[in-house]
């Protein structure tokens, strides 16, 4: 079973976290969050979707951003953790 929360943080609140667009992003793993902002950024690019869909696409590759940044951060924070246990 995958990770879903950041490893060495908790669970994050993405922008209100009210919603459950919000919700289900904070269970993505790193690799799922990626994918999906990489959908959102060529489908924004593609120039074909209405304004109201253009920001609705832009604030979920916000809150995706945000999450893989989440991901990083976890990330570094257990290497950094475990060059600390070894040299010390």
């Amino acid at each position: 079973m995958a990770q879903t929360s950041p490893p060495g943080t908790s669970s994050p609140s993405n922008g209100s976290g009210s919603n459950g667009a919000d919700r289900d992003i904070a269970e993505l793993s790193y690799e799922q969050a990626r994918d999906e902002l990489v959908r959102v950024v060529n489908e924004l690019e593609q120039g074909s979707t209405t304004l109201e869909q253009s920001l609705a696409l832009w604030e979920r590759g916000e809150a995706l951003a945000r999450r893989c940044e989440e991901w990083l951060i976890g990330a570094k924070a257990r290497l950094d953790a475990a060059r600390n246990a070894v040299a010390g």
